[in-house]
């Protein structure tokens, strides 16, 4: 399968609600303190379209977005953004894309910051085996309040 990572627009919203509460579901990760509460969930094409922000979308060949993942910066660390909303369906995982994608992320992120932080839970072990393999160090303490305070693992990474 072929598959296209481009800029969000606006009609994928709602498209990437439903792939990121899918993916908290699958994990257990559908309730208050994690993404499931995010107020900018569905409206994403606005919230990323800000200087140091973005978001990138991927597109099977049949027009539907099956994943996404974004920059933004971290409050309150300066020099510092964070990796957000990395979530993709059961059929993009183990493919490359996956890869592709934080490394579209990281590109980004370089121009404009010095280090990159995320946020994830315990249960998403294959999450963290990625993250681990693309360069990031698991860290004790959150390093700002991100409204995700049930998400127990942490990870920073020099960009």
């Amino acid at each position: 399968m072929k598959y296209t990572i481009r800029p969000i627009e606006p009609k994928d919203n709602n498209r990437v609600e439903y792939i990121i509460r899918s993916c908290l579901i699958e994990f257990g990760g559908n309730h208050e303190g994690t993404a499931w509460m995010d107020p900018d969930l569905g409206r994403f094409s606005e919230v990323y379209a800000k200087p140091g922000r973005a978001y990138w979308v991927v597109e099977n060949e049949q027009g539907f977005v099956v994943g996404g993942s974004g920059i933004g910066e971290l409050p309150g660390v300066p020099g510092t953004c964070e990796l957000q909303k990395m979530y993709c369906l059961q059929e993009v995982r183990g493919t490359g894309i996956p890869h592709e994608l934080i490394k579209i992320c990281f590109d980004f992120a370089a121009k404009h910051y010095d280090k990159c932080y995320l946020e994830t839970l315990e249960s998403m072990v294959g999450a963290q085996r990625f993250y681990e393999k693309n360069g990031f160090k698991r860290v004790r303490d959150a390093l700002a309040e991100t409204g995700h305070d049930q998400c127990d693992v942490r990870y920073i990474r020099d960009l």
